[in-house]
């Protein structure tokens, strides 16, 4: 695990979602993607009914940027965890992603 890392990744949701279980998979994948790479963790609600559900990838003062979308569909934590990690790999060769270069090798390790 990697130290001192000031990225986070957010998983926003409307205040009405109703459907828990597809919430509670994108929510605990994306919660266990951030303490295995020491990334901070954020639930964003807003007022929207029924919207995906997106997980966004942000590093201090930077625009976040969206890495994952449930689609409206229940995905298993494996199959989320999978497509956040392929998303941060691509980000970590970008210049402007600096924390995310630096835990390249981790990354490649998350299944």
């Amino acid at each position: 695990m990697l130290k001192d890392n000031s990225g986070k990744l957010m998983v926003y949701a409307s205040t009405g979602f109703l459907d828990r279980e597809r919430l509670e998979s994108v929510r605990d994948a994306t919660k266990e993607t951030a303490k295995r790479l020491n990334l901070d963790f954020e639930m964003v609600r807003f007022e929207r009914q029924s919207t995906p559900i997106y997980v966004y990838y942000g590093e201090s003062d930077r625009e976040p940027i969206p890495l994952y979308c449930d689609a409206g569909k229940v995905s298993g934590n494996k199959e989320i965890i999978s497509a956040l990690r392929h998303m941060m790999f691509v980000l970590s060769f970008h210049p402007k992603h600096l924390v995310l270069a630096q835990m390249r090798s981790e990354l490649l390790k998350l299944s």
